[in-house]
């Protein structure tokens, strides 16, 4: 192996499959597809509904997590529920929050 040869350079995804994949098939091939980096897509950024934001951010304060954390939380949650929704990363629920305009309802008390 040589550090400075860029042809004999192999990625992350490359040396995972290699040492711990090991079925045949097809499953062998939906696991290297799955484990593949792609690139980001160019163009515009995803525009998010500020409901979605807010349930993300409110998730983040519920349960004390970090926005990164949150993020992969919440798409964990939809992956369970088997909808294929968006999610914000967290650098864009960072800089969404700091000019998100929260409404809080407040419930009026019961009179008597």
């Amino acid at each position: 192996m040589h550090p400075d040869d860029p042809d004999q350079r192999v990625c992350h995804a490359t040396i995972y499959a290699a040492i711990y994949a090991q079925p045949r098939g097809g499953l062998k091939a939906a696991m290297i597809q799955a484990l593949r980096q792609r690139k980001p897509a160019r163009g515009r950024r995803r525009c998010l509904s500020d409901a979605a934001i807010q349930t993300c951010l409110t998730l983040k304060v519920l349960f004390g997590m970090p926005l990164r954390q949150t993020s992969g939380f919440v798409q964990s949650l939809l992956r369970l529920v088997g909808l294929n929704w968006p999610v914000p990363d967290f650098s864009t629920l960072c800089r969404r929050q700091q000019t998100l305009n929260v409404v809080y309802r407040v419930a009026a008390p019961n009179a008597r």
